[in-house]
């Protein structure tokens, strides 16, 4: 269940070769920031949200299958989670948490468990 998370919904309107940075990310309950990064790697898409002043400024990582829509005209993607599910998440530091397998498994096991 927690690897399908790791790939975009094919209904969601996301082509690998889209720049998703600089989009709004839209919860089920509002925004919660903009995509600073992203990755389109078969396996391995997520995308980095800086959440601004929402939490404090913290970045937070949203595997791609939280995506359920990309509106490239609005420059928005739409997530399957609320803001305090995201608040709630793992915490995300790109220098310890890019590239650790532990953090993806935990991550993945978060989002996939339907939280």
């Amino acid at each position: 269940m927690s690897e399908r998370v790791w790939a975009c919904v094919p209904t969601s309107g996301h082509n690998r070769d889209d720049d998703l940075t600089g989009y709004r990310v839209e919860a089920t309950d509002g925004s919660v920031g903009r995509v600073d990064k992203h990755s389109d790697e078969v396996g391995s898409q997520y995308t980095v949200v800086d959440t601004g002043t929402w939490i404090f400024g913290r970045e937070v990582l949203l595997p791609a299958g939280t995506i359920t829509a990309v509106d490239h005209d609005e420059r928005r993607i739409i997530v399957s989670r609320t803001g305090d599910e995201i608040r709630a998440a793992p915490e995300f530091d790109e220098d310890g948490h890019l590239g650790d397998p532990a953090y993806r498994d935990r991550l993945g096991g978060y989002y996939g468990s339907g939280h």
